[in-house]
């Protein structure tokens, strides 16, 4: 399956779990989501239509105005009478709730993107004359403090390099049976992650032809769509050569499968895989720290960062549109930089 087509097949599986879910919300909410099919992507929807879902529900079964009306006969009428009261209860409900036997809990940052989604629903339907006001814009938002960025230290990533490529003796023995037939793979994937920042959906939707060893370059498929050249260093390179060497000559590998990343069962590696091999091997390295492969883009872009003193180059590099959004992740690790500032300015001439 090629790269364009593994997003592609995503996005057509999201689409299809938003429209389930927009069957079971109030009709008008087929309106909302028509109106902002060009301007959100497919995974924004679908966070939006779970979460308008769950308020709905909350209305209906915990709030007397609204207490026992069908879902899909839940009319804008009924949306205008909707209050900041109705949806601070709601926020409270969050807290701790019980939905078909499981319990659910939300904190602070779960709240708020859960209020940003009926924020959305009322904010579109007050613009459209269809409500008489926007009491989304009425309710605060969670106020809660970004928590400090986890990353692997310079040293932890080199042991994490380390036992990618050559095992550890705190992995256990059915680990290191697996680990004999995956090293090569895995330490190249590690490699890459390390060395460019790469996302693990753009990681797993490689494909072999995405690779130019002669520009030291490859390409990805960003969110929303766009093809994007990231380019790596002799060391990534080296890993991925070796890597490809191995792969080619993998007898089971069926040669119509073109993922440059392929599990043991000769086939293109999924999410889930990548997430448990970075944990197994961060947790031989730094088992008090939760490591996931979003941890190691972190990494990369802390030591792009401390590299390059220039948040704009980080921004560029790891694809984000708001260059706000680099630095709130990247501002706490500064302390560094700030300290090599002080040396910069000389009172004196020596």
């Amino acid at each position: 399956m090629k790269e364009v087509d593994y997003f592609r097949k995503r996005d057509e599986d999201n689409i299809k779990k938003i429209r389930e879910i927009i069957a079971k919300l109030p009709k008008f909410c087929d309106t909302f989501f028509i109106g902002i099919e060009n301007q959100t992507t497919t995974l924004t929807r679908l966070g939006y239509a779970r979460d308008l879902k769950l308020f709905f529900d909350f209305l209906l079964t915990d709030t007397e105005e609204f207490y026992g009306i069908q879902i899909r006969d839940f009319s804008l009428d009924n949306l205008n009478k909707v209050t900041s009261m109705h949806i601070e209860k709601f926020l409270n409900y969050l807290t701790y709730y019980v939905v078909d036997g499981k319990t659910y809990r939300n904190g602070l940052k779960g709240k708020g993107r859960k209020l940003s989604s009926v924020r959305a629903l009322l904010k579109y339907f007050f613009k459209k004359e269809k409500i008489d006001s926007n009491v989304g814009s009425k309710v605060d938002t969670p106020k809660y403090h970004e928590s400090e960025i986890i990353r692997l230290e310079i040293d932890e990533m080199v042991k994490m390099l380390n036992v990618s490529e050559n095992g550890s003796s705190n992995l256990t023995k059915m680990q290191q049976s697996f680990q004999k037939h995956t090293s090569v793979r895995d330490f190249a994937m590690i490699s890459l992650f390390l060395g460019t920042g790469i996302r693990i959906s753009e990681c797993v939707g490689l494909n072999v032809e995405d690779v130019d060893f002669d520009n030291n370059a490859f390409t990805v498929t960003r969110k929303g769509g766009s093809r994007v050249i990231l380019y790596f260093n002799d060391e990534v390179k080296d890993a991925l050569i070796k890597w490809m060497e191995y792969r080619s000559n993998i007898k089971e590998l069926p040669k119509e499968e073109r993922a440059l990343f392929v599990s043991l069962q000769n086939k293109r590696i999924g999410v889930r895989a990548v997430e448990k091999l970075v944990k197994k091997y961060a947790g031989c390295v730094t088992p008090l720290k939760h490591i996931t492969p979003h941890k190691l883009r972190s990494t990369y872009g802390t030591n792009l960062y401390r590299e390059t003193n220039d948040i704009y180059v980080v921004a560029a590099v790891l694809g984000h549109k708001d260059v706000n959004t680099t630095r709130k992740h990247y501002a706490a690790i500064s302390e560094d930089i700030r300290r090599e500032a002080a040396t910069k300015v000389k009172l004196r001439s020596e």
